[in-house]
């Protein structure tokens, strides 16, 4: 897939799926089972728990993780143990998790691996920033929509994102929110040199503003933005040529309702720091077995979100 050699030149990636059995594990194993490790080291890891052969909410089988030699991993001392493949042990974290420490290891003879790795978002950045120590120049987090702070680009250079049925089972709903959340990972970005009437805001549910000034086209919200706060400050001002900025996407907390309201007056959002999505991978089946066109629905998604769009299991691909 073309996306591969974007892979290559990025230092790490996020695989983020829009919910459950979306096929973000069947994208983390084509990435893996592709990658040329004699251009890169490669190190993989997982903000929640990924591997289990078994879903423990649907009871659906799901995808189990396959690391090829030479390949890095970073999971819980608890996960490390159930590991099925030879290892060394490489490093050991100073920083303990709900299922111990985190440990660092090599893959020497292939294997199944379980990973619960680094899982707030300074604990996840040490990892990061620890790598260089064994020679890692690609980091892969598999992540997920509730933890979107794993694909923020203060952490990860670039990510792919993954949804399918599993999210709705109605295509064009299925489109309208992959698109929604698409839209978001893709804000522009605002450089506050460029407005001379630019004004920071800081928002919280305990400590509101006291209003934004006259005369100012721009103002910053510290902290995540949300329903209220738009709808709060479309109030206060008139939202023709006025721009919202978020340190980036994973601050936004609103609904494509809202958010729609917000665009419609006239307002502009922005971030602070884009991101950069690879690409978007579908799953078209649902745990219950239904089933999406996969053609159609890469198709409409690709001329929706302007993104390459692959059912990496059909092997099929749409560019926009």
């Amino acid at each position: 897939m073309p996306f591969m050699n974007e892979i290559l030149g990025c230092t790490s990636l996020s695989i983020v799926g829009m919910g459950k059995n979306c096929g973000k594990t069947e994208c983390l194993n084509y990435i893996l089972r592709r990658l040329p490790l004699g251009k890169c080291n490669v190190c993989v890891t997982s903000v929640g728990l990924d591997g289990e052969g078994t879903d423990q909410v649907t009871h659906t089988s799901k995808p189990e993780i396959y690391l090829r030699e030479g390949m890095y991993f970073s999971t819980s001392e608890y996960h490390y143990r159930k590991r099925m493949l030879v290892s060394e042990i490489m490093g050991i974290s100073d920083y303990t998790t709900a299922l111990g420490r985190v440990i660092t290891a090599k893959t020497l003879y292939p294997g199944k691996v379980l990973l619960s790795g680094p899982s707030t978002t300074a604990s996840l950045k040490r990892w990061m920033d620890g790598l260089g120590a064994f020679g890692i120049t690609l980091s892969v987090i598999d992540g997920a929509l509730s933890r979107m702070s794993s694909a923020s680009p203060a952490l990860s250079e670039s990510m792919i994102l993954a949804t399918g049925a599993a999210l709705s089972s109605d295509m064009q709903l299925l489109v309208a929110r992959t698109a929604f959340a698409v839209g978001l990972i893709c804000l522009p970005e605002f450089h506050a040199q460029d407005s001379h009437d630019f004004s920071s805001v800081t928002v919280s549910a305990m400590s509101p503003y006291e209003g934004i000034p006259q005369g100012v086209t721009a103002v910053y919200v510290s902290g995540a933005l949300t329903d209220s706060l738009l709808e709060r400050i479309g109030r206060e001002k008139a939202l023709k040529d006025f721009t919202v900025v978020i340190k980036d996407f994973t601050r936004a907390f609103f609904s494509m309702e809202r958010y729609a309201a917000f665009r419609k007056a006239g307002g502009t959002l922005a971030v602070e720091c884009r991101s950069r999505l690879i690409a978007i991978c579908v799953n078209p089946v649902a745990p219950n077995g239904y089933r999406l066109d996969s053609d159609r629905l890469c198709s409409a998604l690709a001329l929706k979100t302007g993104m390459p769009v692959y059912d990496l299991l059909k092997r099929g691909n749409y560019e926009a």
